[in-house]
């Protein structure tokens, strides 16, 4: 294994001591806390704040800003954050009209966050949570907690962000969240494992001609294993099964998210949304938003993931919102 680091336990507390560096006049870091919070954030809106396992950045500090999320909790690699790094998030934004956390659907997240929320609503805090599950391969699978949060909770953050931008409530916020998060879905390929530093080797193998549909963004088990193909075939594959889950129409509205999962070249990403672009205008779908590139990656696995919006006139307005973070920007 081969990694520009310096020890492994080190890894998650040297890259967030990174990304602060990278903004200081932006951002700042909970003391003794991978926590990283958004100095700039007006303690009179939500307060909005993700996060969970590191190993899938940008995710999720590379979204604390202006018009996105106010903190991001970074746990170790794959693996959630505890309850008091959670809270420390909330307490350290501290706002004045409630906090919403924004949770992608895996066990350890789901308890973790909870039980944050829990904790420092008895202590008169006012939070409140969602669960983003938009894995949309798993719609017909036997998986204990259903749908996984995958790239498309990106998406939500940028709604949700925008929304909380303008003052709202935190049920107003909540509620935008929840829109957002029942008209996304994403779908996700994987052409080979990744390599998670403390392990030291891949965690599974697959064929030089085979690849992994459905594959989660931790390693976990896809639905359907394929041999290699042109990228169209997938692309359209893929996009059809968003389509259909959405109930997508002819002259619906749509924001679109071509992801990497980490060691994809970008030229390949372009190539992925020549296709998704093809197969939308040809069933008169209006693309109103498109971002192609690394939101949400697996450390340093080769693959992909489509994720698509539906958009109302309201969300339309919202993911078209300026906002300014290191990873995303309108």
């Amino acid at each position: 294994m081969k990694k520009l680091i310096n020890k492994v336990e080190n890894i998650v507390s040297e890259m967030v001591q990174g990304i602060v560096a990278t903004a200081p006049n932006k951002l700042a870091q909970v003391d003794k806390y991978n926590v990283i919070y958004s100095k700039t954030f007006n303690q009179n809106n939500v307060a909005l704040i993700s996060g969970g396992g590191s190993g899938h950045e940008p995710a999720h500090a590379g979204y604390v800003g202006d018009g996105m999320l106010s903190a991001a909790v970074a746990g170790p690699i794959f693996t959630s954050p505890t309850p008091d790094m959670i809270q420390a998030a909330i307490n350290a934004c501290n706002s004045n009209k409630g906090t919403l956390l924004i949770i992608k659907n895996y066990t350890g997240d789901v308890m973790n966050f909870q039980m944050a929320a829990e904790m420092s609503n008895l202590e008169n805090k006012n939070v409140d949570f969602v669960i983003v599950a938009d894995d949309v391969s798993l719609i017909n699978s036997k998986a204990d907690t259903g749908m996984r949060g995958i790239a498309g909770t990106v998406l939500v953050h940028k709604i949700t962000g925008a929304k909380a931008q303008t003052g709202a409530s935190l049920n107003e916020v909540k509620t935008v969240a929840e829109k957002a998060i029942k008209n996304v879905g994403t779908y996700g390929i994987a052409l080979d494992a990744c390599v998670v530093p403390a392990v030291g080797h891949k965690g599974f193998t697959l064929a030089d001609d085979e690849v992994e549909l459905g594959l989660g963004i931790h390693g976990e088990p896809g639905v359907q294993k394929a041999k290699m193909q042109p990228v169209d075939d997938f692309v359209t594959q893929m996009t059809e099964a968003i389509i259909n889950h959405l109930k997508i129409q002819n002259g619906d509205k749509m924001a679109v998210l071509i992801n990497g999962l980490g060691a994809t070249p970008i030229m390949e990403l372009y190539i992925v949304n020549r296709k998704v672009q093809e197969i939308l205008k040809s069933k008169n779908i209006n693309v109103v938003s498109t971002h192609v590139g690394n939101y949400m990656t697996a450390i340093d696995m080769p693959g992909m993931s489509i994720s698509l919006m539906k958009l109302d006139d309201e969300l339309e307005q919202l993911i078209k919102a300026p906002c300014d973070t290191l990873a995303f920007k309108v």
